[in-house]
């Protein structure tokens, strides 16, 4: 059985989703970001008490097609920029379009609709989202960052970074050092 979860976006969240599945000793086929496949049919009780406990933890099973679709459009955008390989001449568009066999406008479209953004917009913020990981790691040089994601140049990347954070990525980077504090001190 194919459940489709939505806000699943890091390897932490399979890790929560998969703790949610084995705690109601449900056995677990695959997971993946959006989606569980199970080794057998469940009840609807049991799919009402998965549900309540994935709500619990910020996560929601998605039914209705739509939200699917969405939901696998927002996963594959934030894989492709977890491989930390996009080209320069990079088209979002053709991306997609290729990835999930659909016309990329009524992709756009759809997202737009049922978002406060275009798909161009998300991407970029989740772009900005690795860079600031990134940075934040220091294991990588902003001219490295910039070429693993996709920009022409580091003034590019910062005036992107400029343009959503309100920051460039050194006074991010100089603003999270000063602010660290100790693991014990938490």
């Amino acid at each position: 059985m194919k459940i489709f979860i939505k806000n699943m976006v890091c390897n932490r969240c399979i890790e929560a989703v998969k703790d949610v599945f084995e705690d109601s000793e449900t056995e677990i086929k695959s997971i993946l970001l959006g989606e569980v496949e199970t080794e057998n049919e469940l009840s609807k009780q049991s799919l009402e008490q998965i549900s309540e406990k994935l709500k619990s933890k910020g996560f929601e099973i998605l039914e209705d097609a739509t939200q699917k679709l969405l939901e696998k459009i927002k996963k594959t955008i934030i894989q492709k920029i977890a491989e930390l390989d996009i080209a320069e001449d990079f088209l979002l568009s053709e991306f997609l379009a290729n990835e999930l066999h659909k016309d990329y406008s009524a992709l756009s479209k759809l997202f737009s609709q049922n978002h406060e953004m275009t798909l161009e917009q998300f991407f970029i913020l989740q772009k900005i989202e690795k860079v600031k990981e990134l940075l934040f790691y220091n294991e990588f040089s902003l001219k490295e960052i910039a070429g693993k994601l996709g920009y022409k140049s580091i003034q590019h990347l910062s005036s992107q970074f400029k343009g959503v954070t309100g920051f460039t990525p050194t006074e991010f980077k100089r603003k999270k050092e000063k602010n660290r504090q100790p693991l014990d001190l938490l």
